[in-house]
């Protein structure tokens, strides 16, 4: 019965990555196709690869939602941080419940309401106050930190209830100060948390699409706007490599990343170890 029940979970499990790999080692292959019809293979080449760094729009809408996304994982994970922070540590505090509520509700709502309240808002404040003059970078930024925020707030609670106050503790009967305590004994504890909150928030910010539709203005079009463009007109080669690009480039920097918390983790048990013997 275990045998038969591990067969089955290593099936569903194959399967799993085949359904979510195969379409991206597909994309990764064609990209390197000859031909112009994408679903035709005309042989191996890297003229697509050739065409793309030549594409002056494509490196424009690249750089423009790095910078976005760069500034907003920043951001979102500085705010989310003293936002997981305020609900885990300082207790029962007035209006806690409706502050919970206010930064899970992110989480749920559609991003077709949010990109749409976040229009409205900015329009309003063009009529009230003349800022923004134009929607573009600053206004997808805004909208990107206030949604990515929530994530980064959900990780740092979940951190922060998995986390031993074991050193915390410690440093506090050693005649530690709480600010001291906050930035040498538990900033650096969160800090696996942080860089997963910064990574994830740089990744939703690169691969949205739809709030940045509603409160971008002419010429900021972003990556995943720019893309989308241009699959509306019918698969084009050079878009592929892009994604291949893209794809290679998160994977290494997953790595890296996982490699350091890793590292961090490591680093953490065995100060936790020493701090209890």
């Amino acid at each position: 019965m275990g045998k038969q029940r591990s067969t089955f979970l290593f099936s569903v499990l194959c399967f799993g990555m085949a359904f979510l790999y195969i379409p991206m080692i597909m994309l990764v292959i064609y990209s390197f196709n000859y031909s112009k019809i994408v679903p035709v293979w005309g042989g191996f080449s890297t003229r697509w690869y050739s065409k793309l760094f030549e594409s002056e729009e494509v490196w424009n809408a690249l750089a423009l939602s790095l910078e976005i996304a760069v500034i907003n994982a920043t951001f979102a994970t500085l705010l989310g941080t003293m936002a997981g922070l305020a609900l885990v540590r300082f207790g029962r505090f007035k209006g806690r419940t409706i502050f919970s509520g206010m930064i899970s509700a992110p989480l749920v709502m559609p991003e077709v309401i949010t990109g749409l309240s976040l229009l409205m808002f900015f329009i309003a404040l063009q009529q009230l106050i003349g800022w923004p003059e134009k929607r573009g970078m600053t206004t997808i930024t805004i909208a990107h930190i206030t949604f990515s925020l929530a994530y980064v707030a959900v990780i740092i609670q979940s951190r922060l209830l998995g986390m031993s106050q074991s050193l915390e503790e410690a440093a506090q009967d050693l005649g530690a100060k709480p600010f001291r305590v906050m930035f040498d004994i538990t900033l650096p504890l969160l800090m696996p948390g942080m860089m997963a909150g910064w990574l994830l928030a740089f990744t939703l910010s690169l691969d949205d699409l739809v709030i940045a539709s509603f409160v971008k203005g002419p010429g900021s079009d972003t990556l995943p706007i720019l893309i989308y463009s241009r699959v509306r007109l019918g698969l084009r080669p050079d878009i592929n490599a892009l994604a291949t690009i893209i794809i290679v480039t998160v994977a290494i920097g997953v790595l890296i990343a996982g490699w350091i918390m890793i590292r961090q983790y490591k680093r953490q048990r065995k100060d936790e170890q020493m701090a209890l013997s």
